[in-house]
């Protein structure tokens, strides 16, 4: 093949891999982003059936307690083979390798019925030992790790068949899945939590227990959907697998072994915003009765302020930064396989601007509108709006974590993201205590921002020196980028502070109607900008500019 077909097929390669991105990017960001909506909404309603303030701050401390106790396990449950799977199976399909693939897969299902097993039982029985050690030994959530036990037997089962599909590059029916899991869990909260404190006047305890087991109901139904796919598509894949080129020696693959050496540091790494939320749990009350002396109910207040209220909604955008992550991670990895090094660096590049085309200006966004947004939430709070606004900007480094580490698992430099992460966790151990006595509430969330900033800036480093990444162009788009999201973020600002002349901050109800009216607002100003820059069609592609035609945006 001459040079100049072998660029124009490089160029190819990388538009397909550009269109592909960009394809199952909306797939998962719509996913994911429609889940993590809905995830919080019901938030609304659970809280005000829980009566006073405080009994529902309590109730949101326990229920985030618990979760990230249960997010820990089933990560660990889990144990990232469904990401190693995604990535293995790209692998074997982009050197035709179907049957191969499809022999990780079965021997994957096997290995996720068995760690569900064990990690379900060991959460169960173990829930008194976890409450001390992992909740500062707050005993009220033994019963929620026991009701989230039930959830760990399907969904590693559930994320396995996710990652297959992912690894065909197939998002719609994760993203589905994913979406009619969160409706049936969160009809069964809403009803469970009613009948609980509505009509048994019960015990909130046990609205949450009841709110934390509808994640098993929410399983049962994603899985379902899962399922229904597979069959549907079952014949083409057994085709797929029939014309497979056979050169890899199926019966002397190690499959086990290949599966492990995968999807271990997937653990690490998949954890590491877990983790920093466990590591916050476990100590915030201690450090903050070393300098003030709060009673236990006012830490669990404060606690639920910034590890349930505001991160609830914060999520919402981190699961932006996700769904380009669990994208990404398949198409590098088909291009490293194929060691097309151009594509390589593209793909980087293409990630990474995309990622900050959609975060910047949501985080911004949120920070913009945090009052009316978390009166809408919670009622009104000034402490939680303060930390909703921190928070907005500690989320673009937790959803840039996640991209990077994505990125460096795709090219299999592993190990690496894994030390990288590491140092960043060691540096956040060591400034919590000065950050929580310098930033009281806001310490815990100020120490998580030094140390992903550390991480981050090492992830970046690496892609640039051994995989050769351009950084000039993203920084200049992204600076840019930065740029429109501010004076996004002044102009709704502006409108924030001359509504808020007019309103009470205690009426819920105009609180909305400003909210609606600001977010209209905000994403007609940043639409209007990257369009008329044309910022969004170098990024995204040609069909953008068929929407700035459309709109007459010269």
């Amino acid at each position: 093949m001459d040079n100049a077909s072998q660029t124009a097929k490089t160029s190819e390669d990388s538009s397909q891999s550009k269109a592909t991105l960009i394809k199952g990017s909306a797939w998962m960001t719509a996913g994911s982003i429609f889940s993590r909506i809905l995830g919080a909404v019901y938030v609304i309603p659970w809280n005000n059936w829980f009566g006073s303030l405080l009994t529902a701050q309590l109730a949101n401390s326990l229920f985030g307690k618990g979760y990230n106790i249960y997010s820990l396990f089933l990560i660990i449950s889990t144990a990232g083979i469904p990401g190693a799977i995604s990535k293995q199976i790209a692998h074997y399909n982009a050197i035709n390798e179907y049957a191969v693939g499809n022999k990780l897969f079965k021997q994957g299902l096997k290995i996720m019925a068995i760690t569900g097993l064990i990690t379900a039982a060991i959460m169960y029985f173990g829930a008194p030992f976890l409450a001390i050690v992992l909740s500062g030994g707050d005993q009220k959530v033994v019963p929620i790790l026991r009701a989230l036990s039930w959830a760990l037997l399907i969904i590693p089962i559930m994320s396995i068949v996710r990652g297959y599909f992912q690894g065909y590059a197939q998002m719609a029916p994760s993203a589905i899945s994913q979406f009619i899991e969160q409706v049936a869990r969160v009809i069964y909260i809403l009803a469970a939590t009613y009948f609980i404190m509505k009509i048994q006047h019960g015990s909130y305890i046990s609205a949450v227990a009841q709110s934390t087991f509808a994640a098993f109901i929410g399983a049962l139904f994603g899985l379902g959907i899962l399922v229904w796919y597979f069959l549907r598509q079952l014949p083409h894949l057994r085709k797929l697998s029939q014309n497979s080129s056979n050169v890899v020696a199926v019966d002397e693959q190690n499959f086990f072994l290949e599966i492990w050496s995968q999807a271990l540091p997937f653990i690490i790494l998949d954890s590491g915003i877990v983790l920093f939320q466990i590591f916050d749990q476990s100590t915030f009350s201690y450090m903050m009765n070393s300098f003030h002396h709060f009673s236990e109910d006012t830490l669990s207040s404060l606690y639920a302020l910034f590890g349930f209220n505001t991160n609830k909604i914060i999520m919402i955008v981190v699961s932006l930064s996700t769904a380009l992550a669990i994208t990404a991670v398949p198409l590098l990895s088909a291009a490293y396989s194929r060691k097309d090094w151009r594509n390589v660096s593209d793909q980087i590049g293409n990630t990474l601007q995309l990622f900050f085309l959609v975060m910047l200006p949501s985080a911004l966004g949120m920070y913009a509108v945090a009052r009316p947004l978390y009166i809408l939430f919670y009622r009104y709070d000034q402490l939680g709006i303060y930390i909703l606004q921190f928070n907005s900007i500690i989320a673009i480094l937790l959803a840039l974590f996640t991209v990077l580490s994505a990125i460096l698992q795709g090219l299999y430099q592993n190990g690496l993201a894994i030390k990288y992460f590491i140092i960043g966790f060691i540096v956040k151990i060591v400034v919590q205590y000065p950050c929580v006595y310098a930033f009281k509430t806001f310490g815990p969330l100020m120490a998580t921002g030094i140390g992903m900033s550390v991480t981050s800036l090492l992830m970046l480093r690496l892609l640039c020196f051994k995989f050769g990444f351009e950084i000039r162009q993203t920084l200049r788009r992204t600076m840019g980028i930065l740029l429109l999201s501010i004076f996004m973020l002044l102009v709704v600002i502006a409108v924030d502070y001359a509504g808020y002349q007019f309103i009470a901050p205690n009426n819920r109800i105009l609180s909305v109607v400003l909210l609606v009216i600001e977010v209209i607002i905000g994403i007609l100003i940043y639409g209007y900008c990257v369009l008329k820059v044309r910022i969004a069609e170098k990024i995204v592609g040609p069909r953008v500019a068929l929407w700035r035609q459309k709109l007459h945006i010269k």
